[in-house]
């Protein structure tokens, strides 16, 4: 048995988990909360990637022609559940209403559930919930965010953030493998109980973070570290519309709608530059699917490394502002490539990249932008945000590539056309960056009396 010398103490009980808070940043007393935010990511995320395979087949099968007419139904009905949610965030407090989005999708799966089983125009269901999945997923991810950047300080964002957003490419990798697993065995109508019982465990982590954020946010306010909410948690109040007028009245937060905007321009470009070309290579629906969900895992798996071991310290040592621009200028890079090579393999290498660069920094470094403002911007302005100006970026621009395409702009001038707004789009998110952390520092020094 080896011995310890005096220079060389025995291992300690503890030394394991030293180990991950090196490899991590965690520190005391973060681990439980972390754990069930990981968790509760990991179920939303899990259960939309169960349905996404069948989401963008669902698309190609209407035709890829059609796919602007999606895109723009998906933001009417954006436009319709903003108010919605307005007058919910208004009357109610965000523990209590939380629950209530998840409960709403579940029983939309319900829905599909029923309808796919029947014996309806199976067209107009698919585009039902074409529609519904796009919805679906920005919403529940929105929100999740608006919580998660109103329970953690701006401190701890930097440092667990990255860690939180595995969480969801974990449930990312999770549900294309469960639908690998049981499509064949169960048929892909049931998955979506499956789906909904991974929403119904999302609920369970909602109501363990409200436990452990009170008595949280009353310590921190006894430490001088930050205002503790009142014991009510009261609602915001506000009007229903308030996230518009706020994102209007703040220069910051146009900062941010510009940026998905732009964000939102390219990902469609891409993504109509991938639906043509996969229906070009592949005829077979099924070897459609496989490469959707191959590209999904190739995606989560470069995403999940990234997100636990680097995010918050590519946030620490390139701080946040650099961090931000450094998928837009790698994605400037991969049009100037699709320019000059616009085949499909060359498209899924930038889109895995993309995709990983946006999940792993970019993504995390967004949420942080809402560390630093007010509960009603947190969840009014960035649901605003999110979905409504995301959506209608989509559609937008879905309506260009359209046009492009009418005048006869092949696949690759596209890409040439879309590489300067991809620069632009780093421009922007490094100012933001920028101003994020003067923010922050000015919040500290009035905190400290300064």
């Amino acid at each position: 048995m080896p011995k310890t010398t005096p220079h060389e103490p025995a291992a300690a009980p503890g030394g394991a988990r030293l180990r991950w808070k090196r490899l991590m940043a965690v520190e005391a007393g973060e681990w439980r909360p972390l754990g069930w935010s990981f968790s509760y990511f990991f179920a939303l995320l899990c259960s939309y990637y169960i349905v996404r395979p069948m989401r963008d087949e669902m698309g190609i099968a209407g035709g890829v022609e059609h796919l602007q007419w999606l895109f723009s139904g998906t933001f009417l009905v954006m436009l319709a559940a903003v108010p919605c949610f307005g007058w919910v965030a208004r009357r109610f407090a965000p523990h209590r209403f939380l629950p209530w989005i998840y409960y709403f999708f579940i029983a939309d799966l319900l829905l599909f559930f029923v309808l796919f089983r029947s014996h309806l125009t199976h067209a107009y269901v698919a585009r039902a919930f074409f529609i519904w999945a796009s919805v679906f997923n920005l919403f529940i991810v929105s929100v999740f965010w608006s919580f998660m950047a109103d329970i953690f300080s701006n401190a701890q964002a930097r440092r667990l953030f990255g860690v939180i957003a595995a969480g969801g490419t974990a449930g990312a990798l999770a549900g294309p493998a469960l639908t690998t697993l049981l499509v064949l065995p169960l048929g892909p109508t049931n998955l979506l109980l499956v789906s909904a019982g991974f929403l119904a465990w999302a609920v369970v982590c909602t109501h363990r973070l409200v436990a452990w954020r009170r008595p949280a946010a009353a310590h921190a306010e006894a430490e001088g570290l930050g205002p503790a909410d009142p014991p009510a948690d009261p609602p915001m109040g506000g009007g229903v519309l308030a996230g518009v007028r706020l994102v209007f009245q703040s220069p910051y937060l146009a900062g941010i709608c510009l940026l998905m905007l732009l964000f939102a321009t390219l990902a469609t470009f891409l993504y109509f530059q991938q639906a043509h070309l996969v229906r070009a290579h592949f005829a077979d629906p099924a070897r459609r699917t496989a490469l959707f969900a191959a590209m999904d895992l190739a995606v989560n798996a470069l995403t999940l490394v990234t997100q636990v071991f680097l995010t918050g310290r590519i946030v620490k040592r390139c701080g946040l502002a650099w961090s931000l621009a450094a998928v837009p200028l790698l994605l400037a890079a991969g049009f100037l490539a699709l320019g000059f090579a616009s085949s499909l393999w060359v498209l899924v290498a930038v889109q895995v990249l993309r995709r990983a660069g946006n999940y792993a920094v970019m993504r995390p470094g967004r949420e942080m932008l809402y560390v630093v403002l007010g509960k009603e911007e947190k969840y009014k302005a960035k649901n605003f945000i999110d979905t409504v100006v995301y959506r209608g970026g989509d559609a937008a621009s879905a309506w260009v590539y359209a046009g492009m395409q009418a005048l006869g702009l092949s696949a690759a001038g596209i890409a040439l056309a879309a590489m300067p707004l991809a620069c632009a789009w780093g421009w922007l998110a490094y100012k933001l960056g920028q101003r994020q952390e003067r923010i922050a520092a000015g919040a500290a020094e009035r905190r400290w009396g300064r």
